[in-house]
């Protein structure tokens, strides 16, 4: 059986996972009668959480801005779940120490079952090892300037920044978006109108920002935008790789991070496709188990030739 603590600690869990509850929704959730809701309120209030009340039928209650809010309530499986996320974090280039640290305050303040459990997991798994057959290092990026950008998205607040070089860019920003250890601003540029992804190691903010502005819907998926315009503008290395097979055959040989396909005619397409080195478009292209024509990059033709010969060697052709 719950005991009281425990009830209201799963109290305070729903009421601070949204914004209000009727007393019928939490009865239902704690297992328990709407007169020991009621009850559990006064228990709270007693111990100087502000719940409020709010009129309306079977009446609702919220948590009440300010007082001696807890610092965290969380159960067993949502504990876990932050530790989990907090390790996969630590893939994410640039906030790796910033993950290790916050997992280790959320061990320090858990309750020992707890704390066993998310110990348990932190020595039993292990982040994989960063692709550096590319011979490319992961772009560090500032978890300051990841927040600076979520700020401006939420406020809806637009962004002044240099990017590559070019000259200052105003944009709207709408999402973040990582992918490949690499984090992305999806945005819809001021001056012409037209969305795009911009890699965030890449971008320097300016000083004062833009101009705020009524949010606009982008009319497509904002990750598949981004895994398509980045196989189109955002690698190091791009090329058009002519391959002798169906379109469909290739769509089900790819995964979608490589690149985007192009029909050509029913024995052949395009594989638009790209990567931080030539090493790394190199090793994509010729996993995909189907004949295929390059013809540029020259870098990449290069490559492939000094490939072939060495693959030649290795059988004694």
């Amino acid at each position: 059986m719950t005991t009281t603590a425990g009830r209201l600690l799963a109290l305070l869990g729903l009421l601070q996972s949204r914004a209000d509850w009727s007393g019928a929704e939490l009865a239902a959730r704690l297992d328990v009668t709407g007169r020991t809701v009621r009850n559990d309120v006064a228990r709270l209030r007693d111990l100087g959480y502000p719940v409020d009340a709010v009129r309306g039928p079977g009446g609702r209650y919220r948590l009440g801005v300010g007082g001696k809010l807890p610092p965290l309530v969380l159960d067993d499986e949502e504990a876990v779940a932050i530790a989990v996320g907090l390790r996969a974090a630590g893939a994410v280039a640039g906030i790796e120490e910033s993950s290790a640290r916050a997992l280790g305050k959320l061990e320090h303040v858990l309750p020992d079952r707890l704390r066993r459990q998310v110990a348990a997991l932190r020595d039993a798994t292990e982040a994989g090892p960063a692709n550096t057959s590319s011979n490319v290092e992961d772009p560090a990026v500032d978890p300051a300037l990841l927040t600076e950008l979520a700020a401006a998205i939420r406020d809806h607040q637009g962004l002044r920044f240099w990017y590559r070089g070019e000259q200052p860019r105003e944009v709207e920003p709408a999402r973040l978006v990582a992918w490949q250890r690499r984090w992305y601003l999806v945005g819809r540029d001021v001056a012409s109108g037209e969305w795009e992804p911009f890699r965030v190691d890449w971008l320097e903010l300016r000083v004062p920002g833009g101009r705020r502005f009524v949010p606009t819907t982008p009319p497509f998926d904002l990750t598949e935008f981004v895994v398509r315009e980045v196989a189109r503008t955002g690698w190091s290395v791009h090329a058009r790789v002519l391959v002798h097979a169906p379109a469909d055959e290739v769509l089900a040989r790819i995964n979608p991070a490589v690149g985007t396909v192009e029909p050509r005619d029913d024995a052949s397409c395009v594989l638009v496709t790209g990567g931080d080195s030539l090493e790394t478009v190199a090793v994509w292209i010729g996993m995909l188990g189907l004949d295929f024509t390059v013809d540029g990059p020259p870098g990449l033709v290069e490559h492939l030739g000094v490939l072939s010969r060495r693959y030649a060697a290795a059988i004694g052709a």
